[in-house]
């Protein structure tokens, strides 16, 4: 499973274009798993803090730091591709 985690405050529109490139990539990786997180909660705080996130989306990947400030769908391909040869 892959799973995305957006960090992201409400209105962010870099945030709706990130995640409408999952939601088409969903159907050549049918085992990616989107979880949205708002910043502004304890734990979006938390996560914005762990991983120095300057700007958003924080984009993490299997509970890792992959991205700010959003991802290219060309990105992200190359990022599960590496997930799927390991």
């Amino acid at each position: 499973m892959i799973k995305v985690t957006l960090i992201r405050p409400s209105g962010c529109q870099h945030c709706v274009q990130v995640k409408g490139t999952l939601e088409k990539l969903k159907a050549d990786y049918s085992d990616l798993a989107i979880e949205e997180i708002e910043a502004t909660i304890p734990e979006g705080q938390a996560l914005i803090q762990k991983h120095g996130i300057l700007s958003s989306p924080g984009i993490l990947i299997n509970d890792e730091f992959f991205s700010m400030g959003g991802a290219t769908e060309k990105q992200l391909r190359e990022k599960f591709e590496a997930l799927k040869q390991k």
